[in-house]
């Protein structure tokens, strides 16, 4: 059962961000300028690697999340570094790679996404980062509800 439902998942979170956009013209191009300036915050660098990686929709479910993105690391989700200080990866329903960059916003909540403010619809709230371990969630309630919590484990 646990190897049926590991693979769902892999499925599931593939299927999402392989999946078609509908509205491609909303996003930026990937050579939009991502650094953000005044928004940075982080150095991305700390992203760049390989991550098992897993989503929840229920607090219950974190720690057989977090083990079960610990086991997807023998097909890891590849973070590496952008042309512009960000890192490459998948937005929301596109099988694309963009550049997006860390960024704070006033109240102290750090998220990851384009070079817009922070806490743009496209953008993932991180909620909690580590070495290794990372926690997002997207701000976008319909891909929140689609995709769940992302959990991101160093492989």
């Amino acid at each position: 059962m646990a190897r049926y439902a590991a693979g769902v998942a892999v499925v599931v979170l593939a299927g999402g961000l392989a999946g078609c956009m509908t509205e491609k013209a909303s996003l930026p191009s990937s050579s939009s300028p991502v650094a953000g300036g005044a928004y940075q915050t982080i150095p991305s660098d700390g992203l760049v690697g390989r991550w098992g990686l897993a989503s929840y929709r229920d607090e219950k479910d974190r720690a057989r999340t977090t083990a079960m993105a610990r086991s997807q690391c023998r097909n890891a989700y590849v973070i590496k570094k952008g042309p512009t200080d960000g890192v490459m990866m998948h937005v929301a329903d596109d099988p694309k790679l963009y550049e997006l960059a860390l960024k704070r916003s006033g109240d102290g909540k750090t998220y990851l996404g384009f070079a817009a403010p922070p806490g743009d619809r496209q953008d993932r709230e991180v909620l909690e980062m580590s070495s290794n371990e990372m926690t997002m969630r997207f701000v976008d309630p319909d891909a929140n509800t689609r995709y769940g919590t992302f959990i991101y484990v160093r492989c």
